[in-house]
């Protein structure tokens, strides 16, 4: 029978050293706290103390650092600066041992917990688990680890549930909850809810007002610069994203659309637009407003009648996109003939009326001559003023039963749903009897062109209604309007030309049809 001899191990793995050499393990601490209040902030210093004394004491230990990270969630370890920083130490030979106070402080998602442990393993790092007393290197350590792992994380994903819970049940009783720190014109009254900011509503009513002249968010954004105005959150800078997002956020008007984002995934902390997954609240006279609702339903309709017209909008004259030329269907331009003398004039001209090969018949146009033709319209109609209120109103009527529109919307949504389940069946029954690859590359193609055919007609339907809806609070604004003034009047008035007015067509004769926003044609 063989003799086996054993011949025990004389270099660490890890380091290639003599395992009898008499070798300080160089050791970092590691501590965080999850939030910034002040009995955290107590935890954090503590912590911080009580590593660097330990740590110290061991004659064996030689001590590198305490690393912190500092009212940062441990879910995920991507923004943990002072984690990263303590690995990447380890990994390159800084460190052999970290110290820390448990595994939910260390990460409470498994992945990261088991990959970076790993990672350190192939190094010969170590890492202690102080409250758990587990070494990582030790043979039990993954095991453990996997174990406590999995218990943090679904800690984690209780916390967010319940976080999550309480959110919408503070949505669901009508509580309105306003980032103010990065929004213009609130801040969080003594009584919790929002207060109107005197100095930054001038600003939001500036916006609005400006936008309603005819300039567009840019021009905006560039005017309030030109101003030294702060924007929001204390920047300098504005941009025309900020803008547009003050316009159509309707907080302004005193209601809150609740719950427009939701978080998709407690651990990648990932935020989704809610298009229909989460439910929303909307919550009437939630707060005071800073503009006037009519006023704020205007700047809606406005931005749907800039976006429909596209590229072609200009901000320089509120006769932009409004005059119609009756030839080749362009919209008239602005053009200033004589700028350098005493007999500088602006004149309106079709856009297209020497660029389609046959010049344009209609005659251009004065903006006195324009106004004074809308003076003209306004007192024709001014002796029948309680008929046009009245159309108005059958229009606003019609406009608010959107029952057979949502029933369409309804239905999209229920064939769009039958459509996904219809492709997962499919996925599942492949991979259980697997088809022809040309069979089942051509038959998901049929399943994404139907989807991307219905989720088009779903996008249209809801375009639809969110037209409808603008133009009947316009209509309700403009009646509102006429109720408290004349349409009878001997001056041009810019507020009734945008509220009254939906185009003008210029003949070739020179004459001007306007179409009035309940339909009405008047020829002058």
């Amino acid at each position: 029978m063989s003799k086996v001899m054993k011949i025990p191990a004389k270099l660490n793995r890890a380091t290639m050293t003599p395992l009898d050499t008499p070798v300080k393990r160089k050791v970092a601490g590691y501590a965080r706290v999850s939030t910034d209040s002040e009995e955290q902030q107590t935890s954090y210093a503590a912590q911080v103390s009580y590593y660097t004394e330990y740590i110290q004491k061991r004659a064996d230990w030689e001590f590198v650092n305490v690393y912190t990270d500092q009212g940062i969630s441990a879910t995920n370890t991507k923004h943990r600066s002072g984690f990263n920083a303590m690995i990447a130490d380890a990994l390159a030979g800084k460190i052999n041992l970290i110290v820390t106070k448990s595994v939910s402080r260390f990460a409470r998602n498994t992945v990261d917990s088991l990959t970076t442990v790993r990672k350190l393993k192939e190094k010969g790092v170590e890492v202690y688990f102080e409250k758990e007393n587990i070494y990582t290197l030790d043979s039990k350590g993954e095991l453990f680890i996997t174990i406590m792992s999995s218990l943090a994380q679904e800690e984690s994903r209780s916390i967010s549930e319940n976080v999550t819970w309480g959110q919408r049940k503070r949505m669901a009783d009508g509580k309105v909850s306003i980032p103010y720190g990065r929004f213009l014109g609130y801040r969080k009254g003594d009584d919790g809810l929002p207060e109107i900011v005197p100095e930054e509503a001038e600003v939001v009513r500036l916006i609005y007002r400006s936008f309603m002249e005819g300039l567009t968010s840019g021009k905006i954004a560039q005017m309030l610069m030109e101003k030294s105005i702060t924007a929001p959150g204390g920047k300098e800078k504005w941009h025309s994203s900020t803008i547009e997002s003050i316009l159509t956020n309707e907080k302004y008007k005193g209601s809150a659309l609740l719950q427009k984002k939701f978080t998709v995934d407690f651990l990648t902390k990932r935020v989704k637009i809610n298009e229909g997954e989460a439910p929303q609240y909307f919550v009437e006279h939630s707060h005071p407003p800073i503009i006037d609702p009519e006023e704020f339903e205007l700047v809606q309709a406005e931005i749907s009648r800039r976006k429909a017209i596209g590229r072609i909008y200009s901000s320089s004259n509120i006769f932009s996109a409004k005059i119609i030329c009756s030839c080749c269907g362009g919209f008239f331009g602005s053009k200033v003939w004589h700028s350098t003398s005493k007999y500088r004039r602006v004149i309106w001209q079709c856009n297209h009326k020497f660029s389609n090969g046959e010049k344009c018949m209609t005659p251009h146009l004065y903006e006195d001559d324009i106004k004074k033709k809308f003076i003209e319209v306004c007192n024709r109609i001014a002796p029948d003023k309680a008929d046009f209120i009245a159309s108005c109103r059958e229009i606003v009527t019609l406009l608010s039963d959107y029952t057979a529109l949502d029933k369409k919307i309804e239905e999209q949504y229920v064939h769009l749903n039958g459509l996904a389940t219809a492709m997962q069946n499919f996925i599942k029954e492949n991979a259980m009897h697997p088809q022809s690859e040309d069979f089942y590359k051509k038959k998901m193609a049929e399943y994404v062109k139907l989807k991307t055919k219905g989720e088009g007609v779903l996008k249209d339907l809801q375009s639809k209604k969110v037209t409808r809806l603008s133009r009947k609070e316009l209509l309700e604004w403009l009646v509102h309007t006429l109720e408290e003034n004349e349409i009878l009047i001997d001056g041009f008035d810019e507020k009734l030309w945008r509220l009254m007015v939906e185009k003008v067509v210029v003949g070739t004769d020179g004459k001007l049809i306007f179409t009035l926003r309940n339909g009405m044609e008047v020829e002058v």
